[in-house]
Formats: structure tokens, C-alpha cells, sequence
């Protein structure tokens, strides 16, 4: 349900573009803010998705994403533990940011979510969530 607040021990996806991946490398600033994203990193929340797999889950974002944007070749799927997220940021960050990830569906998106608490320009914060990446698949069937 809209503002749920996902449990720490679920995932998360989040479609890393291009031009923040080098070398089939995610970069940090594939987890920066835009001007465009109302004070949320937009991400997908993957059991809500309640698939039998990992694999499928990552089958569903490639549909999903496919369908709503234009997916480059190169762009990556970056797959985070909600928990890992939110426990580095607060205990590493200068300012013991607590971030939160709610769900944030949308009608072609149900499993649409967001990270809150994130400032533009926070390079830190963007370090600190690459850091906690578990794995990366393309974004491209």
C-alpha cells in the first residue's frame, strides 16, 4: 500500500542508465538525486513482486521498465538490500541519515518505491548506497 515502509530484509532494483554505468561498473551517481525526482531515488521493491525467484524478479523489472522507458543496451538493474542500505547511510554518513524506503506504486508500476531523506548533490549518500550493492543484471533481456 502507498507508504508502506519496506522491511529491511527485502530488496530493492534500481535502473541504473548508461551514462552511470563504465565497464559494466555501476557508478555512484546512478544513486544521485535529479532535479526531476521530487525527493526520491525511485527504485522497485522486488518481493512485493512475489515472484518464485530471484530471476524472475529481475524478468519482471526488465518488462516493466521496458515498457515505460527507452532502455539502453548497457543499462544495469543494481539490486540492494533495504537493511544494508539503511544501516550504512546511518551509521557512515557525517549527518546519521536515516533514510526510509516506502512503497510508492504507480498504476503501470505497483511495485514502484522510493528512498527518501536524500539531498541533491549528495555524492556521500550515493557512495555509501554503490557500497552496498549485492548484484547487478542488465536491464535488457
Amino acid at each position: 500500500m502507498k507508504g508502506d515502509t519496506i522491511p529491511d530484509n527485502n530488496h530493492i532494483a534500481r535502473l541504473c542508465f548508461p551514462k552511470h554505468v563504465d565497464n559494466e561498473q555501476i557508478q555512484a551517481t546512478a544513486f544521485m538525486l535529479r532535479a526531476s525526482d521530487d525527493g526520491r531515488l525511485s527504485v522497485n521493491w522486488l518481493e512485493f513482486l512475489n515472484c518464485p525467484s530471484r530471476e524472475s524478479e529481475i524478468e519482471e523489472m526488465q518488462k516493466v521498465y521496458c515498457a515505460k522507458l527507452n532502455v539502453k543496451p548497457r543499462a544495469k538493474i543494481a539490486v540492494l538490500n533495504v537493511g544494508d542500505v539503511r544501516n550504512k547511510v546511518l551509521t557512515e554518513s557525517q549527518d546519521g541519515r536515516n533514510l526510509e524506503v516506502l512503497h510508492n506504486p504507480s498504476i503501470n508500476d505497483p511495485s514502484h518505491s522510493g528512498i527518501y531523506n536524500l539531498k541533491q548533490d549528495d555524492e556521500l549518500i550515493a557512495e555509501l548506497i554503490l557500497e552496498t550493492v549485492r548484484d547487478s543484471y542488465s536491464a535488457r533481456k
